[in-house]
This record gives structure tokens, sequence and C-alpha cells, in this order.
């Protein structure tokens, strides 16, 4: 779905998290940011990908990553998913989906037949300059962390 690529400028974004605080790409300047973009809080899809990254959180902090996950819910239902299962990192509600539409995972979906408009899953790698390191566009919610590894370190 995304045109964006490794070796691209990420899209600057600025949002409020799950607190009502504004985050934008330029705190996480000088670091490397895991962007995961996902669907709905509290699915078990999304549930399966949070929790895999919360469970290897001191892995990737020690390998110097930051994490921010984004989607369309409201910071209230973030809180909510963030407290039901133990979240170490900040999750932006995108509720005008201006940064899913700056970041291309916003559109089209076929799912039993269906077709509407919704969040493609995807994760964006972001270097310590702002430049697109990798993007996974197949996430393996249930092992996300060990293929964001793989994909960095392989």
């Amino acid at each position: 779905m995304t045109t964006l690529q490794k070796g691209d400028k990420a899209p600057d974004f600025s949002g409020i998290d799950q607190n009502g605080e504004t985050v934008s790409l330029a705190d996480f300047k000088g670091k490397k940011l895991i962007l995961f973009f996902y669907p709905k809080d509290n699915t078990p899809g999304c549930t399966a990908e949070a929790c895999n990254l919360r469970d290897n959180y001191s892995i990737l902090q020690e390998k110097g990553y930051a994490l921010l996950g984004v989607s369309p819910d409201s910071a209230k239902k973030h809180q909510n998913f963030i407290s039901k299962h133990e979240l170490p990192f900040p999750l932006l509600a995108d509720t005008e989906k201006e940064v899913l539409n700056a970041y291309g995972v916003w559109g089209l979906k076929k799912f039993m037949g269906r077709e509407y408009d919704g969040v493609h899953r995807t994760t964006f790698i972001i270097n310590e300059e702002g430049v697109i390191a990798e993007v996974i566009a197949k996430v393996k919610t249930k092992a996300h962390s060990e293929q964001i590894l793989e994909a960095m370190e392989g």
C-alpha cells in the first residue's frame, strides 16, 4: 500500500498520545524509531503485536530503538489498551488519519469479500537522521520484535 521505501526521508508528523501530550518525529532525532501502524486497539492481531513488542521492549531498547504505535483510535482507547496490557511505549491517537495518510497506510482493504477503508498494518524503522531504514509490510503479529531485529541485523 505505502509508496515509501528504504532510503526515503520519513514524513514529518505530530500528534497526540494517550496522555494528550504532543509527539512528533523531531522528538526522536538521534534515536532509531520503530513506528508501527496497526488497525485497532484490543483486537486479536493488534493485541498479539503490541504484547510481542512489550515482551521484547527491553531488548529493542538495548539496541537503541524507541517505539511508537499509531492507530486511528482515540487517546482514551489507547489509555485503556496500555493499562490492560501494560504497554511500556506510547500510542499516537491519529483520529484524523493525518499520520496514517502521510505514511500511506490508510486505504482500501478487502476482508471476507467486502471492501472498506482501514489501516494496512505496516512498520517503519527510521534511523537517527530521520531516514527510513526498513519498511515491514507483512507484519508477523506474534513475532514482530524478532522480525524487526532480523530486518535490521540480517
